[in-house]
């Protein structure tokens, strides 16, 4: 999501501890709802209304500085609200290996998100145009502050493929102004297995100035689950940054609703 997980880099609640089993047990019976991992950026759809969409990372290895850092769970939930309109929350756990310290929930935010313009990620012509916009809340440790974001996203399908760009400004949690520009490109969508990759350049003004690329694969094992994996390496400030995630995607409905639209493209 915008705002991303690493950018918008938890005393975690109890309820995320059990997240992995929840998720997998809920994934047996999920009718088909497509949410987008493993990203910082995001695409122009949104949840269908009543669905729920929870995009899951259970584990990833981050290391930085020297640092090494245990990222779990990371989670993002995505609630179709009406037609064109859901309303995602998001927040992951973050435990230091090396050196080794507690754990902080991070990356906590609420956002809206509204498809402006209909368009090959609606099943409709053209690109398909959105926005996302909300506050980033405090982490649990530390001295941050509240924040808030607003974006603007453009999807384009093809036969070949599809493309994303991501265009992000936000006021930090440490009330920086940052910039962030991004593009998501992924494989043909019909494919089992699809090849992805991410780039972005972020600046927080007066803080630090990140490069990032990452690759990886999406496994659509059916049209409402599946698995990705992705590796990412960037420079902050000059100094590297290396990440490994691995997560799922699956969703449900809680309201039922006799005409599914808007639901997202396939991962």
């Amino acid at each position: 999501m915008l705002a991303n997980l690493q950018r918008r880099e938890p005393r975690l609640p109890k309820w995320f501890m059990p997240a992995p089993v929840i998720a997998l047990s809920l994934a047996a019976w999920s009718p088909p709802a497509l949410a987008y991992r493993p990203f910082d950026g995001t695409d122009a759809a949104v949840a269908a209304p009543g669905e729920l969409e929870i995009e899951l990372q259970p584990a990833g290895r981050l290391r930085e500085e020297g640092n090494t850092t245990l990222v779990a769970p990371a989670t993002v939930f995505n609630y179709g609200l009406s037609e064109g309109w859901e309303a995602v929350f998001e927040g992951q756990g973050q435990t230091p290996l090396s050196p080794t310290g507690p754990t902080s929930l991070t990356a906590t935010g609420a956002f809206l998100k509204h498809v402006l313009q209909p368009g090959a990620l609606q099943d409709k012509t053209g690109p398909s145009v959105a926005t996302e916009f909300g506050v980033l809340l405090p982490d649990s440790t530390g001295n941050s502050g509240v924040g808030a974001s607003l974006a603007g996203i453009v999807s384009q399908r093809w036969d070949w493929g599809t493309i994303h760009l991501n265009a992000e400004t936000a006021l930090t949690r440490e009330h920086h102004a940052d910039l962030f520009l991004g593009a998501i490109i992924e494989g043909p969508s019909k494919w089992t297995i699809r090849p992805v990759a991410e780039f972005f350049y972020e600046n927080e003004f007066g803080k630090s100035e990140t490069v990032s690329a990452l690759i990886g694969l999406i496994w659509r094992v059916r049209d409402d689950l599946s698995f990705d994996v992705g590796l990412r390496h960037a420079l902050t400030n000059g100094h590297p940054v290396n990440e490994v995630r691995a997560g799922l995607t699956f969703g449900f409905p809680l309201v039922p609703s006799p005409v599914i639209l808007g639901t997202r493209p396939l991962h």
